[in-house]
């Protein structure tokens, strides 16, 4: 499936606004998240900063972690997920496992 330039800006803007509302939900003290921009920057008091960004010129999402390294994944039309370009892992599991570990309490992104 190939994403419009406008359906990837509507689908990344829907799955990233998902997350920091998840973020702010889970309410743990050590994380701070902001969405500016096409990019949510987490921080993690103790752990780091985690970054999720678009990429528009591979419509992609780019992710920084300060417990995996940096990842781009891809947008699976099938099963909705954002998969890993080279394992196939899907990024809403690692990132809210990360996150989770990070903030002492569960962060559910799915």
């Amino acid at each position: 499936m190939h994403l419009s330039d406008a359906e990837f800006e509507t689908l990344v803007e829907r799955v990233l606004e998902r997350w920091l509302d998840a973020i702010e939900d889970a309410e743990l003290a050590p994380l701070e998240a902001e969405l500016q921009n096409g990019i949510l920057t987490v921080r993690a008091e103790g752990a780091g900063t985690f970054i999720v960004n678009k990429h528009m010129p591979l419509k992609q999402l780019w992710y920084s972690s300060p417990y995996s390294g940096a990842s781009h994944y891809v947008f699976e039309p099938v099963s909705r997920l954002w998969r890993n370009t080279r394992e196939g892992q899907d990024l809403a599991g690692l990132f809210g496992a990360e996150l989770s570990r990070a903030g002492g309490g569960r962060v559910a992104l799915d």
